[in-house]
Formats: C-alpha cells, sequence, structure tokens
C-alpha cells in the first residue's frame, strides 16, 4: 500500500510544501512579517510601553536635577550637553534586553518551533524580531529627545551631525539587540533571560564616559572605560550633538556596531538552527 498523498493538490506534494524558500525577496518579506507581528503585538503589552517610556525620563530627571550640580566635566559648563548623549546611549543598551526576554518567551512557549516548521525563510525569525525593536527604539529616542529639550538641551551642531548621531545610536541599539537575542536562546525561561541581559549592561554603561570623564576613575576602571565601545558611542554622538569634530571616535564606533551585529547575528542564526527543528 502507498502512503497517501499529503500535498493537498499542490503540484510535487508534501515535499514541496516543506521547502524552505530562499532568495533576499523571501528574506525581506519574511524578515518584515515577522517584525509586524510584534509590532502589532506591542500596543497589548503595557507595561513594556510603559517601561520604555517613563525608564528614559526617569533617568534624564535622576541625573540631571539629582546630580546635574554635583558633576563637573572638563570642557562643557553646562553638564546636561555631556549627560543626554550617554543617557541616549544607556538607552539602547537597555533596550535591547526586551529582544532577549522575546525570544526566550517564544522559546519557551514552543512558537520558535512552530515558525521553523512553516515554509519561511529561517534567519527572518529573528531578523523581525530585532527590526521590530529597532522600531521601538525610534520611539524611545524621540521620547528622550523631547524631555531633553524640556530640562535645557540643546543641539548645539549641526542638522547633518545630529543625524549622523541618532542613526548611530540606533545601530548600536540593533547590534546590541543580537547579543541579547543569542541569550534569549540560550536561556533557559524568559526571566533567566533578563537576568542575563542585564548583568553585563550595567558596568558596560556605568564604567564609560556615558556619565563622567573616565579620567575621574581608578586605573583599572579607567583603562576598562576607555576600550568600551560605549564611550566610543557616547564621546562620538556628544560631539556632533554639540558641534565638536568626532575624529577616531566616530569610525571606532561605526566599527563596533559592524562588527557587534556581525559576530552576534551569524553566532545566533547557529545557535537557532541547532536549537529548533529542521
Amino acid at each position: 500500500m502507498t502512503a497517501p498523498d499529503l500535498g493537498l493538490g499542490r503540484p510535487g506534494g508534501g515535499a514541496e510544501r516543506r521547502k524552505v524558500p530562499s532568495g533576499p525577496v523571501w528574506a525581506l518579506r519574511d524578515s518584515w512579517a515577522e517584525a509586524l507581528r510584534h509590532l502589532r503585538a506591542m500596543p497589548r503589552n503595557p507595561d513594556l510601553l510603559v517601561f520604555c517610556i517613563v525608564q528614559p525620563i526617569m533617568f534624564v530627571v535622576l541625573f540631571a536635577y539629582v546630580f546635574g550640580d554635583s558633576i563637573k566635566v572638563p570642557g562643557y559648563p553646562d553638564y546636561l550637553q555631556y549627560l543626554m548623549p550617554g543617557l541616549f546611549a544607556q538607552s539602547m543598551v537597555f533596550n535591547s534586553n526586551y529582544t532577549g526576554v522575546g525570544v526566550a518567551e517564544d522559546r519557551a512557549t514552543g512558537f520558535l518551533d512552530r515558525l521553523r516548521t512553516l515554509p519561511m525563510f529561517p534567519a527572518g525569525v529573528l531578523v523581525g524580531r530585532t527590526i521590530s525593536d529597532l522600531v521601538r527604539n525610534v520611539g524611545t529616542l524621540m521620547v528622550m529627545f523631547a524631555v531633553g529639550y524640556l530640562v535645557g538641551f540643546r543641539v548645539e551642531g549641526s542638522l547633518g551631525g545630529a543625524l549622523v548621531a541618532t542613526l548611530l545610536l540606533l545601530a548600536f541599539g540593533y547590534a546590541f539587540s543580537w547579543i541579547q537575542a543569542l541569550i534569549g536562546l540560550a536561556a533557559s525561561s524568559a526571566e533567566a533571560a533578563a537576568s542575563a541581559g542585564f548583568i553585563w549592561m550595567f558596568p558596560l554603561t556605568f564604567v564609560s564616559s556615558a556619565f563622567v570623564d573616565p579620567s575621574s576613575m581608578p586605573t583599572a576602571f579607567e583603562w576598562f572605560a576607555e576600550v568600551n565601545p560605549v564611550t566610543a558611542l557616547s564621546d562620538a554622538c556628544r560631539d556632533l550633538y554639540n558641534g565638536a569634530s568626532p575624529g577616531a571616535d566616530l569610525w571606532i564606533a561605526i566599527a563596533w556596531a559592524v562588527a557587534i551585529t556581525a559576530v552576534f547575528a551569524t553566532l545566533a542564526g547557529r545557535r537557532f538552527h541547532r536549537s529548533t527543528p529542521r
């Protein structure tokens, strides 16, 4: 007896239906479809929306009004002009944690396994997730710019320089989303992904030039801050927003963003293939 045809009348039968699509058109279409799924679900998750909006406002108000008059940075008579680019950088790093938590939740519920059984571009699952988080970062930056303007922050440089700085911030946010995607795939639960995601983000952001000049730190901390990618990002954006030349910091920051994205997107993709059914 021959096995029944499960192709439901399609040419090629079941094998045709299981064929994984390929090519840039499939990749773009499926990645965007996955991104839209997350973006549509965002308004139904008020906790996420509140955290994305309230947390940046809290940091701006806290540092501007509580520490603003106590911290002096050489070359910056107004600490707010030094502070805000660092807060922008910190928010991009912190926001990436949602990627890891979301991936871990989809993995724990079996949703990633279901997506992998569909005839879709495999990388589209993770690419779509990171794209949706990139869109959310745009909203976070808009809120922070508005609050920063209300407390006195001003863009002293050119519009083009400010645009480059903003794009650089978004590129870093996207790069760190891939780190968190890898953590989400490796974590045993969403709670574990959240904890693992925050452990390394605190020293990376606070032991940097985001809030104070690294020269005021102890020697070991100063060395770490100087080689920290968040320092390169903060310094480049700070110069661009304040109308100064970023010099080598801009190219170092771009190199960091490209390298982090390339390395961790590759690692996350490999982990995704190993952890879900083919």
